[in-house]
């Protein structure tokens, strides 16, 4: 028996369905062959993702013939792995992102929605600044400044070297009027559920001219007030000094005439 047959050219939309049969045969058609439909993508995983984590990203859909599957990431076109479940093994921060599952055969092809990926982790070491830099004028607006890479995202706590309190919360700390004697050390501590990490900063402030000169105005009246008092005392006590030598004679005279009377 001869062997025949028979191939016919279409255009294919979806949900359409595509089988053949025997010439007045009706009644015994082939499989129906159609492109992936019903496309499921998702990601298998408990609780929070966190780094070094196994991650599984699963795809599956209805198709005939059956279907190939590729993933992207973040709608990238280059392909991230070629297998229906994607399996990310000791997972990175850098692995976060959306990810698409599409479905192919030769009638066509399917693209998922994102499936979301979110890696978490402790906040990485701070990074601090001092506006201005360098050596700050006493009187000055200070902002010291604290950034770190974290998921979630993290909470900022500023401290001060040598004190127990806590100076400041949140990403910025501002001193509006800074004055010598909080010239040091200040520390930034990030922190979020999966850690902290600490970073330090030096604010060096100098005194302004015209403090410089205060001081030295004051520190001038102080003397001379001292000195002023100090002489005064001095004068005071040779006075008294001086008194008590004109009165003795009359008071041994006085002693005299009374012995004699």
């Amino acid at each position: 028996m001869e062997e025949q047959t028979s191939s016919i050219l279409v255009s294919v939309r979806d949900g359409d369905r595509y089988s053949c049969s025997v010439k007045g045969h009706d009644d015994h058609r082939s499989a129906s062959v159609y492109a992936p439909e019903f496309l499921s993508a998702k990601l298998i995983s408990s609780g929070q993702i966190t780094e070094g984590q196994s991650v599984t990203l699963t795809c599956s859909s209805d198709a005939n013939p059956a279907a190939n599957y590729t993933w992207r990431k973040n709608n990238n076109q280059s392909v991230v792995s070629k297998d229906q479940q994607f399996v990310l093994s000791s997972i990175l921060s850098s692995d976060s992102g959306q990810y698409y599952c599409t479905a192919q055969n030769e009638l066509g092809e399917k693209t998922s929605g994102p499936v979301s990926v979110q890696v978490t982790y402790a906040p990485r070491p701070p990074s601090v600044s001092v506006t201005p830099s360098g050596g700050i004028m006493e009187s000055s607006l200070v902002t010291l400044t604290c950034s770190s890479d974290a998921n979630p995202e993290a909470n900022y706590t500023w401290y001060k070297e040598g004190e127990e309190a806590p100076k400041a919360s949140g990403r910025n700390f501002t001193i509006t009027n800074i004055m010598v004697q909080q010239r040091g050390n200040y520390s930034c501590e990030a922190q979020n559920s999966r850690g902290r990490y600490n970073s330090t900063v030096t604010v060096n402030v100098v005194a302004s001219q015209s403090m410089s000169t205060t001081i030295i105005i004051r520190l001038t009246l102080f003397i001379l007030i001292f000195l002023l008092v100090l002489i005064i005392s001095l004068r005071t006590l040779k006075t008294m000094k001086m008194n008590r030598k004109l009165f003795e004679p009359i008071e041994m005279e006085e002693r005299r005439t009374s012995e004699i009377t």
